[in-house]
């Protein structure tokens, strides 16, 4: 006969290597926090509801406060024959506590268990991603504010286009985040519904009170159907599909962090700190980091692929195949908090090399907008003045300049309308102050963005103080 806490109806013990492939104690230990704090509610709901004594309940509470203490002080052994951290918290407790610790399971199944144990760990560990993009979004503010004079060239199909400020390209990856911000919140939000009561798929026939678990557990809600509480994970794939977006922009940022600090371009300088050199070539100075986090990327984004493909078959309601959501969810966890973590410091570290930007942009055609731009507000229809511009550009290619070494005479070659003012409308300096529409780049417009910023980060840190202190485990 089976020795296993389920194991009534089997005359055999289960194989070993099934054990072992079954197992998820490995990974599923983790939110041991988590199924005691589930545990002590359902068990003191059970204890109101008479569904237990309050003798049971008592010895149930300690036994798992003692569990706990046991856990955190590194002496409970995890068994793999008993699968997963719920039914390794059970035996041991039953051990302990003897009968009484075999009614806590009354009215639950590990089904909407582990539903719990997940709602409650993405909850808490959502409000801790959210604090982490804070805190990156506060160093690119500070990054920001130190450098708003520099000026660097704007890219477009990474070929030069017009002039922006290095604060400005700092500001777009903050308003990235505050988007990132925004789909983590709403992660949150779906997560905060509470699974148990559901049972295996269809309820219970005792008389429990959902609402006193809400209540304790702090959840906003209660799954309103038993079907969907233990087999929904769109909680899972919504924290996947917002960890993907998120990492696919802090890749970007990845990538040009890569190309800006190389020789070629020589326009930014990591800290020596959070870069490493090479075991043969003395003079590398190799942004590892940044390559990295664009590698993991494709981590992230695959595990959303795989746990889409994983419930995209399943009839409801559970399959063991949604044992599969967890590995993948902690390690995008993981790789997301410590992206987040060490880019914080890579921004603060990094330093705009400001004569190469200045140098770039006086050495090239991205001025060639603003020359067409002086001629419309001149009266020349603008697409005259881009074929005007078009051709002095194709001029100073001819001969070796740029715009600005073309003299007056031989801009009026081009158009009557030159004169000696437009010289000063295509400096770097004017090309970035000019563009003062709502959102542009020059100096008046990045105050704004940043005093607006300022606002969205006092938002943000009330919110996230908000969610944490809710997600916060009564332990």
């Amino acid at each position: 006969m089976s020795e296993s806490m389920w194991g009534g109806r089997f005359a055999k013990s289960t194989d070993e290597m099934i054990n072992d492939f079954q197992a998820s104690i490995d990974f599923d230990k983790r939110m041991y926090r988590e199924d005691i704090a589930g545990s002590l509610a359902h068990a003191a709901m059970l204890q109101k509801c008479g569904i237990i004594s309050a003798n049971d309940g008592e010895k149930i509470t300690a036994g798992l406060k003692d569990i706990l203490r046991q856990i955190e002080a590194g002496d409970f052994s995890f068994t793999v024959s008993l699968e997963d951290i719920h039914m390794n918290i059970e035996k041991r407790l039953t051990e302990a506590i003897g009968e009484a610790g075999g009614r806590l399971h009354t009215a639950r199944s590990r089904n909407d268990q582990v539903a719990l144990d997940t709602h409650l760990f993405l909850r808490r560990e959502t409000t801790n991603v959210l604090a982490l993009i804070i805190a990156m979004q506060q160093a690119l503010i500070d990054a920001a504010a130190k450098h708003k004079e520099v000026i660097m060239p704007g890219y477009t199909h990474l070929q030069r286009a017009q002039p922006i400020l290095y604060s400005h390209w700092l500001m777009a990856y903050f308003n990235m985040l505050s988007r990132d911000f925004s789909r983590f919140t709403g992660v949150y939000e779906r997560a905060d519904l509470m699974p148990l009561g559901a049972g295996a798929l269809a309820g219970t026939t005792f008389a429990i009170d959902r609402e006193n678990v809400q209540r304790a557990l702090n959840f906003a809600g209660i799954y309103t159907n038993s079907l969907d509480a233990v087999s929904d994970r769109d909680y899972i794939l919504e924290f996947l599909a917002a960890s993907s977006i998120l990492m696919v922009h802090l890749s970007r940022l990845s990538e040009e962090i890569i190309l800006w600090c190389s020789r070629e371009f020589s326009f930014i300088e990591l800290d020596d700190a959070h870069c490493t050199g090479s075991s043969m070539m003395p003079q590398k100075k190799n942004p590892d980091v940044s390559e990295l986090v664009r590698g993991k990327t494709g981590r992230v984004t695959g595990y959303l692929t795989a746990m889409l493909m994983t419930v995209k078959g399943l009839p409801l309601a559970y399959n063991k195949d949604l044992q599969e959501d967890k590995e993948g969810l902690f390690d995008a966890l993981d790789t997301v908090k410590f992206s987040l973590a060490v880019y914080e410091r890579i921004i603060r570290g990094m330093k705009p090399r400001t004569d190469n930007m200045r140098r770039a942009v006086a050495e090239d055609f991205s001025n060639a907008t603003d020359l067409a731009d002086w001629l419309v507000k001149h009266g020349l229809p603008f697409r005259e003045a881009h074929a005007v511009s078009g051709k002095a550009v194709a001029k100073c290619i001819a001969e070796g300049k740029y715009l600005a070494d073309l003299t007056v005479d031989e801009l009026k070659e081009l158009s009557p309308l030159f004169d000696e003012t437009v010289f000063a409308a295509i400096t770097p300096e004017a090309c970035v102050e000019n563009r003062n529409s709502l959102g542009g780049t020059s100096p008046q417009e990045l105050r704004r963005q940043m005093a607006l910023a300022d606002d969205v980060l006092a938002n943000e840190k009330a919110v996230q103080a908000k969610l944490a202190a809710n997600a916060e485990l009564p332990l």
